[in-house]
């Protein structure tokens, strides 16, 4: 395995998003509680107006990501309380890509209250998941199974574990492709 490599620290972007985002919910439910009038909507209305918000702050909080690892095929992000593990197959290529998310679409997932996680589009990779903190240090993951975008703290470093890893390969198997930078 190679050993685990802290998420790179947030990007301004991510840091702007989840502070904006992190007021605006609260905002709401206190502008519904203290400005609609408790007869205006029914109570069950009213309390899910009020809750919502503030269950989406909370439910993206265990979301984050802390750090990343490749074992015997599988890619382990440590969220807060658990470990998301994203079976990769044979890697193929590893490639640091501060680009990698630009004109990206998001088809389901989070889109920046704490981390950009999910399943997501582009041009340049298809269709793709990310582990993001920030884009700046992206390194995309191909795979016989999937794409996957991660930011490690250290880019270059986690190609290079990652190459490591790698390296008892049987002479007869494909070489990976690895490229430390653009």
């Amino acid at each position: 395995m190679t050993p685990f490599h802290p998420a790179a620290p947030w990007s301004g972007f991510l840091k702007g998003i989840s502070f904006a985002v992190g007021l605006l919910l609260p905002g709401v439910s206190l502008l519904v509680a203290t400005t609609v009038p408790a007869d205006a909507l029914p109570t069950p209305l009213r309390v899910a107006a009020i809750a919502l918000p503030l269950a989406i702050l909370l439910a993206a909080v265990p979301f984050v990501v802390r750090e990343y690892g490749v074992r015997d095929g599988v890619l382990f992000v440590r969220r807060l309380f658990w470990t998301t593990r994203v079976p990769l197959g044979a890697l193929r290529e590893a490639d640091v890509d501060p680009l990698a998310g630009a004109s990206s679409i998001r088809l389901w997932g989070n889109g920046g209250l704490f981390s950009f996680t999910g399943w997501f589009r582009n041009a340049k990779l298809g269709r793709y998941r990310a582990f993001v903190t920030d884009w700046q240090r992206a390194v995309v993951l191909r795979a016989s199974g999937c794409t996957v975008v991660v930011s490690p703290a250290d880019p270059v470093a986690f190609v290079r574990g990652l190459q490591a890893a790698a390296a008892p390969r049987k002479p007869t198997a494909p070489r990976p492709r690895w490229r430390q930078s653009r």
